[in-house]
């Protein structure tokens, strides 16, 4: 929608802002082509060496000259700021280096290939974003662009060239650039550079020649560039105008706009403006202006200005309405802020002495227009056709109730004028009347109220001026006193009303700020999908005085998700028309172009990312569904409601990307676990096998001793490794179930020594316990499998011969148990992550065995049993220590016979 004007040609203020936050970023300067080997990169080294020339500091990011001599010579005598590597499976990419080019910061930096995606790896996926973070930080960036890298002309170049372009730039980034230079090229002229070899090798240029490089092909896209340039320009040529606050038009271009004024005549001037359009190849806007009589118009004229509207936007146009007082002065303020170029109205219609008394919209818009042309157009074939669509109620009018009102006030100020003559012998009673008008309009508008000055200046004369009782006036100075009190009764009832329209108009608007406020509120607070729909539904209702129902994409089509009542159910007909609205992305159903027979009309819910769903209403009574302010009003509901489905899905999304992401990297620690840990001591096992078996003759027996203790041992190892898999696998399916009972903590560490006497066999083990240590609630075997993990734990991460302890002591209502080594300790950023799945802490002269399990299942079996782990490093020594802490039972558990008997 375009900018309204400032009424005291003021610049802009948005025009101002974005001239400021340009001022906070470097320059972007797009060369843009139509196609490939049009000569982009070429025109960017050469300017930028005309830069470097004047001063300019000129680095080259990137640039990719695609074995092209000519450009390659011009990246001579530049800096090429060296691009990082990233390997990606098995192979070394290249891409632009940012923090290299942030530390450097050049004054102008060349970034070729501005649609460009990054290797996986990289700190953005694309290369505008790249571009984007340099020009946050001040530093200006030439860039290159073909057109069919622009997403919105992406479905239009495919369906031209039949090839589509995967990597494409948002609009956004055209529209932010503060300079676009086309290079432009006949289609003739590239075809030749084509066969020539300086665009594509020999075989892949013949190939392009036969499909992409066809003349008609080349010819749309250089159309395509010169319109997208020329929209860029018109769009800063806009945003001059409006930061110096300079009248239009400038007929640099030509802008088409219409005004609808609610008659009979309004689709008929909306088509001419849609021909005058297409004949010029302009932009056009429908305008229609909300003022006080706006909003006391007939329902006929609402639903004519609403069809019109909905026309227009449908032929194409921006429908536009903005409050205002005075509709003329509305239209050419928009008109010139928006550099409007032909205004078309339709002829006014009534009696010439109404126009001379007061006045015409049409000749007072060709008095005020300026430099804009004006088409004043004159429709008669629709007028009594649109009169008989709607026809009169019969019986009193529900409208004669304010002039009702009017006379009684009016004969009540009467009343009370009169009794403050005759008690308080007030002469003067004109005031009184005065504020019975002033009453009338507050109330009811100005119709009423001008009928209470018609009344007003009756009585005063009929009662208060001599002689009494009668409409004549005897004394000249009362005739020029009750002209006068005309006068002023009528400004002030025209002031008051246009006060009360305005009151009015800020009231309704004020309530639906409110209303969706409030929605953004409840939308903000819903967690799931469906307190979101239900929230949508029941606001889309409320505020439209509609029934509403939402329908969500499922198993590749769309099914009701929710609705408001819910009762409502939709037939066959009815979800035809829901679904031709999801497939198309269009409006479809009662009213609009598409299946207009429907009960329900349906509005796609959609975001920059595309379709999200379906909205429909239905209202029981006939004729349009919605007035133009109401359609703004869905419009907004529409637009909060799938920015907020979007919000969910998008957060579902992400945490299902975190699952994959962990699924994947478990996976691969898994894999790379298996691969190796798992694969050693089988192969260990294999090999004395392998020994045993052909070789058992020429082996003595310490030999054959020795590979069995090895088979053993490996078999042993390669038993703990699955194991630990398998108690993983328990404790994150919750088949865990801890079997507690009363055990002493001495015994359990007794145990555990024993099972790793060979892991502890080079290693020095202390054992400190505290006196009358109190029973445990403990699974025997869980918890003996805790302390030998810990036990393995130390033994690889501590040297050969150094100390291991064990420590249990009672602190307050829980027993802690400690085991700590003399290894290297833990690294800081370690401490909790080793209790992580396959997490393991690399050792700087080798790498430790293992799978990475056994302290994230010392975790779990621990948390299964209330208790909590911990790691530390040894405070004024070196080495972990681990701590368990176990809470003391208050009843004290039943010996592991009892609680099995």
């Amino acid at each position: 929608m375009g900018e309204q004007p400032s009424p005291d040609r003021r610049p802009s203020p948005d025009a101002l802002l974005r001239e400021a936050q340009k001022a906070l970023r470097g320059r972007l300067k797009i060369f843009l082509g139509a196609a490939p080997g049009v000569g982009k990169t070429y025109e960017m080294l050469s300017s930028a060496r005309a830069r470097r020339r004047e001063g300019i500091d000129v680095a080259v990011g990137v640039v990719e000259t695609h074995g092209r001599a000519e450009t390659e010579a011009l990246i001579e005598g530049l800096e090429v700021i060296p691009r990082h590597t990233i390997p990606y499976r098995g192979h070394t990419l290249t891409e632009m280096d940012i923090d290299a080019i942030l530390g450097r910061r050049p004054r102008l930096v060349l970034v070729d290939e501005l649609a460009h995606t990054n290797a996986p790896g990289s700190r953005h996926p694309k290369r505008y974003l790249d571009v984007e973070e340099l020009l946050g930080a001040g530093i200006d960036v030439y860039t290159t662009l073909n057109i069919q890298h622009v997403e919105s002309l992406n479905d239009v170049v495919a369906r031209i060239t039949r090839v589509r372009t995967r990597e494409t730039v948002p609009d956004s980034v055209i529209e932010r650039a503060d300079d676009i230079e086309l290079i432009d090229l006949t289609p003739d002229d590239l075809i030749q550079r084509l066969k020539e070899g300086k665009v594509y090798v020999p075989a892949q240029a013949e190939r392009a020649v036969q499909h992409y490089f066809q003349p008609g092909n080349l010819t749309a896209l250089r159309e395509l560039a010169l319109r997208r340039t020329a929209q860029r320009v018109d769009d800063q040529m806009l945003d001059y105008m409006r930061s110096h606050a300079i009248e239009g038009p400038w007929p640099a271009s030509d802008r088409v706009m219409v005004c609808i004024q609610g008659d009979a005549k309004a689709s008929a001037v909306v088509r001419h403006a849609k021909r005058l359009a297409d004949r010029l190849h302009a932009p056009w806007t429908a305008i229609s202006i909300e003022t006080s009589h706006a909003t006391r118009a007939s329902a006929a004229e609402q639903d004519r200005t609403a069809e019109a509207l909905r026309l227009a936007q449908q032929l194409g146009a921006e429908p536009v309405l903005i409050p205002g007082q005075d509709v003329v002065d509305s239209i050419v303020d928009y008109a010139r802020a928006n550099n409007v170029t032909h205004l078309i109205v339709s002829k006014s219609n009534r009696a010439p002495w109404w126009q001379w008394l007061r006045g015409s919209i049409t000749q007072q818009l060709i008095n005020r227009a300026g430099g804009i042309n004006i088409h004043v157009i004159e429709v008669k074939e629709e007028r009594a056709a649109t009169q008989a669509a709607r026809p009169v109620a019969a019986g009193p009018s529900p409208g004669l109730w304010p002039f009702v009102v009017a006379a009684l006030l009016i004969g009540l100020a009467t009343g009370l004028a009169q009794g403050l003559h005759d008690l308080l012998s007030v002469s003067n009673v004109a005031l009184v009347y005065l504020t019975a008008i002033l009453i009338t309009a507050v109330l009811h508008g100005l119709g009423p109220s001008l009928l209470a000055c018609l009344l007003a200046v009756l009585a005063y004369n009929f009662f208060f001026l001599p002689p009494l009782y009668t409409f004549t006036i005897a004394d000249p100075e009362n005739v020029v006193a009750l002209f006068f009190f005309g006068v002023v009764a009528v400004i002030a009832s025209n002031l008051a009303a246009r006060v009360r329209g305005q009151a009015v108009s800020a009231r309704l608007r004020a309530r639906h700020t409110d209303d969706l406020y409030q929605f953004s509120r409840k939308l903000a607070a819903a967690v799931t999908l469906d307190d979101l729909l239900w929230a949508t539904a029941h606001q889309i209702a409320l505020m439209l005085k509609v029934r509403v129902v939402l329908l969500l994409p499922e198993d590749g089509s769309i099914a009701v998700r929710a609705g408001f009542p819910p009762e409502d159910m939709l037939d066959d007909a009815d979800l035809a028309a829901a679904r031709w609205c999801w497939e198309k992305d269009r409006v479809a159903g009662r009213g609009s172009d598409t299946l207009p027979g429907a009960k329900w009309l349906f509005q796609p819910l959609r975001t920059g990312r595309g379709p999200l769903g379906v909205v429909g209403i239905i209202r029981d009574e006939p004729g349009p569904l919605l007035t133009p302010d109401q359609q703004r009003l869905m419009d907004a509901l529409a637009d909060q409601a799938a920015l907020a489905i979007e919000r969910v899905n998008l957060a579902r999304d992400l945490h299902l990307t975190r699952l994959q992401a962990e699924t994947d990297r478990l996976r691969s620690a898994l894999l790379t676990s298996i691969s190796h840990d798992l694969r050693t001591p089988l192969a260990s096992i294999l090999g004395s096998a392998t020994s045993l078996r052909s070789q058992d003759a020429f082996l003595d027996s310490p030999t054959k001793e020795a590979l069995l203790g090895t088979i053993i041992d490996e078999a042993d190892r390669l038993n703990r490794f699955i194991g630990n898999l398998l108690d993983m696998t328990r404790l994150e399916s919750g088949a865990l179930k801890p079997r507690v009972s009363a055990a002493e903590v001495s015994d359990v560490i007794g145990a555990a020594l024993q099972r790793a006497a060979k892991i502890l066999a080079q290693h020095r083990v202390e054992v400190h316990l505290q006196p009358n240590l109190p029973m445990l609630a403990l699974d025997m075997v869980l918890f003996e499998q805790v302390l030998f993990n810990l036990l393995d734990n130390a033994a690889k991460y501590a040297p050969a011969g150094s100390l291991i302890t064990i420590a249990a002591g009672r602190e307050g209502d829980s027993v802690l148990i400690r085991v700590m080594d003399e290894g290297d300790g833990i690294p800081a950023g370690d401490v909790e992550r080793i209790f992580e799945k396959f997490h393991r802490v690399e050792g700087s002269d080798r790498r430790r065995v293992g799978t990475g399990l056994g302290l994230a299942i010392c975790r779990g079996f621990v948390e299964a049993m209330d208790g909590t782990i911990t790691a530390a490093n040894r405070s004024g020594g070196k080495g972990a220590v681990f701590t368990i802490t176990l809470p003391v039972p208050a009843i004290p558990p039943l010996p592991a016979e009892e609680a099995a008997s």
